[in-house]
């Protein structure tokens, strides 16, 4: 049924993860859509679904080949793999979004009118994908720090016998993806803090700009109508005038002719 929700329950003899990922291909039509990906771990191994081609399984079976003689594999260790191997996706992404929002903080209040004309689309297509990365990894803590607290309550010596405990190396393991998680949610929310104010300053740059502008047309109209104030009684004079004449020399000729 493609549970969406992030989760971690336990059964008999064996306990179900939710954890959701996200497509990192920038040219693929489903980039930044979440990607549910479920594990079982039972005491013989572990089964994985997931419903789109992701890259974790692999990059776990290569790390798992690479220290092969310096760990003990499990199948909690190899769901600890894929929750690891999870949550660093999130890494280059947020360290992107760091460099932008960073140049954003720089240039808004630096740049003239003229080059300001991407700005507001710049700010808010990385204030979308902070959005994104938070909703993404805002369960993974709860996930973890469940993991964790049934290797507490199972004692944190005890090696999985019953397929239901977990190995207190593991719950190391999870603690430090624990950390990772609650480092990744700072600072998107520290990001999404500074592109609100760069938004706020964007915004009043603009609002100033257009004061600016008003006041300039303000300027010129009070410097017309001062100079119409002094041209329309000229004009009057002038008219009233060439009217006098006009008329005068209607009458000098009405008497020539009779």
């Amino acid at each position: 049924m493609e549970e969406a929700r992030e989760k971690c329950e336990v059964f008999k003899n064996y306990y179900f993860v939710c954890f959701r990922s996200f497509d990192p291909d920038h040219t693929s039509a489903s980039y930044m859509q979440p990607l549910s990906f479920y594990i079982i771990v039972f005491k013989e191994g572990v089964l994985s679904f997931h419903f789109r081609p992701t890259p974790h399984p692999a990059n776990v079976r290569r790390r798992i080949k690479h220290l092969k003689d310096y760990i003990t594999v499990t199948p909690d260790w190899i769901s600890y793999g894929l929750l690891d191997d999870i949550t660093d996706l999130f890494a280059p992404p947020i360290r992107t979004i760091e460099f932008e929002v960073d140049s954003i903080d720089e240039l808004v209040l630096l740049l003239k009118e003229s080059e300001q004309s991407d700005m507001l689309r710049r700010i808010g297509h990385c204030r979308k994908r902070v959005m994104s990365l938070l909703r993404l990894l805002g369960n993974k803590a709860d996930v973890i720090k469940t993991l964790v607290k049934r290797c507490e309550t199972r004692g944190e010596t005890r090696v999985v016998e019953d397929g239901r405990g977990v190995s207190s190396e593991v719950a190391l393991y999870l603690g430090d993806v624990q950390d990772h998680i609650i480092t990744m949610l700072q600072s998107l929310n520290h990001y999404e803090k500074i592109s609100s104010r760069s938004h706020s300053n964007y915004l009043a740059q603009i609002s100033i700009e257009m004061t600016q502008t008003n006041n300039g047309i303000n300027d010129v109209l009070t410097k017309l109508t001062a100079l119409g104030s002094v041209l329309v009684p000229m004009n009057l004079v002038t008219g009233a005038w060439w009217i006098k004449v006009v008329w005068r020399k209607g009458e000098i000729v009405g008497e020539r002719t009779s």
